[in-house]
């Protein structure tokens, strides 16, 4: 016995377990037995086949040396490759998936028994795995030869039970387009071995061909490379990015709003970067709880890079995970997990930020630096209360504008530097103001959302963001003070770069200035950075077209945005005085008459009332829409 051990050597361990076999079992555990050992068994022969050994089978786990590293992920993505085509053909739900971990590390065998740190430190990697996926340890990467056909993709440094330092751990798949190299002969074994080595391989190579097509199909990481020439928009002349909603992996659906965060934050974060082209929130979250390919969100959207994951939080745990994909070549540029506190918030975002900006080489200007770095509120309670009033905020309606004031002014209890909390209530004031919901958010009179508005954005501009300017820009152009709404724009664009919001609120500052050709060409840039844009895009093109006098243009601009937003009472409005202009008069009384109603106990519909809306520096402008409205039986 005791001449069969071989201590402190130098081996490949391949260590495989069947994902979720306790609930296999619970279903039928006759068939799950017998197809946990099916799997296994047709798992041997491969190793075989690969100059593996079979060291343990203990129920739904197996243990495998191999000499070489080469050997042993062959081995593995190629059982995963039939495996995958294999249960595909199984009816019911026991379907046995494998998770495979490989690790290389001195072990002790004796009489085919394997222990050694090797052996434990396999079986913690596996556990890393996706279900029929494989994972690897940093030595096994680096012994890997590069001429295989083989994607690694890191998972960043793991904390593993029972090691003291963590291990760098890689997601291994096969190239797309390639297929898994065939074992190598071993010219020294016996000829009867070698004779049996070769039916193997010649059914194996039998069996590669016929799962190819179903292989690529379902390769993972790699996906389907996008199509440059099918994409919507041209791509970009610097890096180009959309960054997906992440998946909320919590168990508690509540935490829907974290999630939707913490991908906004992202987003705001990358767009400060000028050395990025960066696709706007509002584009991104139309594809949030949908099946999407990576390849049809570049193509629509008009983008090179991916940046999808998902978010786990746990009481104060937080975990993100977060992988960018190239979409020209499928191939994925990284993927790590990152493991925190909602204390740890701040920096996690920062670790996936400039994760990013390294890999896609964007250099930051000084300024860009400092913003980036710089955060809005140390206390996670303030930013949790904000995510949530932001979530309700998004949706526009003033039920949920009541419950958003209520989160922001949580926000700014727990935090009174809070500015972008306090940008937050002036924009939603402002909303109310211009929609006159004075009364279904709780207020007795019509200025005082506007008065709100005001006191809250005085309080946001001691610490400006974004928000606050664009909030301020449509202030003052409502004022007439077009020079200074044009400069709260410029501002806002300065400190996001990739706001889309940022250049229409500039456009309409600009068309109310008499410089709708400028305005124009803003709405345009906003459209291409935001490309599944809201309503009032196409209102704010309308303006502009109105200002340039074409007219028929704008007709179908102003149309477009009622038709997505009945409740668009500027567009509606602007819509009379355009048909009026085009001689249109049979279409403008029936928009008098079904949409005119609608407004009846806001304000009266007179050319008057009108005008006092739109504050057109220029005296052609206001003369146009002036004429305009009497042309469409608006009474002055």
């Amino acid at each position: 016995m005791q001449e069969n051990r071989r201590s402190g050597k130098l081996a490949v361990i391949l260590h495989a377990d069947i994902a979720g076999s306790t609930a296999l079992v619970r279903q039928d555990e006759q068939l799950a037995h017998e197809r946990i050992q099916d799997t296994f068994r047709r798992f041997s022969e491969i190793i075989n086949t690969y100059h593996g050994h079979v060291r343990e089978l203990r129920g739904d786990a197996l243990l495998a040396e191999f000499e070489r590293v080469s050997d042993a992920v062959s081995a593995a993505l190629a059982f995963q490759l039939i495996q995958a085509e294999h249960i595909e053909q199984l009816e019911g739900s026991i379907r046995p998936e494998v998770r495979v971990g490989i690790s290389m590390g001195e072990v002790i065998i004796a009489d085919d028994t394997v222990t050694g740190a090797g052996v434990v430190l396999a079986q913690r990697i596996e556990q890393l795995a996706e279900p029929g996926g494989l994972c690897v340890t940093g030595a096994i990467h680096e012994a890997l030869p590069e001429r295989m056909p083989f994607v690694q993709a890191s998972l960043g440094d793991q904390e593993v039970k029972g090691f003291e330092e963590e291990i760098r751990v890689y997601r291994v798949a096969l190239k797309p387009g390639e297929v898994i190299p065939p074992p190598e002969k071993f010219q020294q074994r016996k000829a009867s071995n070698m004779l049996g080595i070769s039916a193997a391989v010649a059914a194996f190579v039998l069996l590669i061909a016929s799962g190819v097509a179903f292989w690529l199909k379902h390769s993972v990481p790699e996906e389907e490379p996008a199509s440059v020439e099918r994409m919507a928009f041209p791509l970009p002349d610097k890096p180009s990015i959309a960054v997906l909603p992440f998946t909320n992996m919590s168990t508690d659906p509540d935490q829907e709003y974290f999630a939707d965060g913490m991908t906004e934050d992202l987003i705001t974060d990358l767009s400060k970067l000028s050395g990025l082209f960066v696709i706007a929130r509002n584009s991104v979250f139309t594809y949030k709880g949908k099946p999407v390919k990576v390849r049809e969100v570049a193509e629509e959207l008009g983008v090179r890079y991916v940046l999808e994951g998902s978010v786990r939080r746990a009481d104060d745990k937080i975990r993100i995970n977060a992988q960018l994909i190239d979409a020209t070549t499928g191939g994925h540029v990284w993927a790590e997990r990152y493991d925190g506190t909602l204390q740890d918030i701040f920096a996690l975002q920062d670790r996936v930020t400039s994760k990013i900006v390294a890999v896609l080489a964007v250099e930051l200007t000084a300024g860009e630096q400092e913003r980036v770095a710089s955060k809005e509120t140390d206390n996670t309670e303030a930013y949790d209360a904000f995510l949530q009033g932001w979530q309700h905020y998004l949706r526009q309606n003033p039920e949920n504008f009541r419950m958003a004031i209520s989160y922001f002014e949580r926000a700014i209890e727990l935090d009174p530097q809070y500015a972008r909390a306090y940008a937050a209530l002036a924009a939603t004031y402002w909303q109310v103001s211009k929609r006159f919901w004075h009364t279904k958010v709780g207020l007795r009179y019509v200025h005082d959302p506007r008065f709100r508005a005001e006191e809250f954005l005085e309080k946001a501009l001691l610490d400006p963001t974004p928000l606050a300017h664009q909030v301020a820009v449509g202030m003052l152009s409502q004022q007439g003070q077009h020079e200074e709404a044009i400069a709260e724009a410029k501002r806002a664009i300065s400190l996001d770069p990739n706001d889309a919001n940022g250049y229409v609120a500039l456009a309409g500052a600009l068309s109310l200035a008499g410089k709708p050709d400028e305005a124009y060409q803003l709405v345009q840039q906003a459209m291409r950075l935001n490309p599944r844009y809201p309503p009032y895009y196409l209102y704010e093109l309308g303006i502009a077209e109105f200002g340039m006098e074409r007219f028929a243009k704008a007709a179908h601009s102003l149309e477009r945005a009622s038709a997505l937003n009945p409740d668009d009472r500027w567009s509606f409005r602007l819509l009379l005085a355009t048909y009026g202009l085009l001689g249109r008069r049979q279409e403008a009384a029936v928009l008098l008459k079904t949409e005119g109603k609608s407004w009846q106990g806001f304000d009266p519909l007179t050319v008057r009332s009108v005008a006092f809306w739109y504050p057109f520096r220029q005296p052609a402008d206001n003369e146009r829409l002036a004429e305009g409205l009497r042309r469409a039986g608006v009474p002055d």
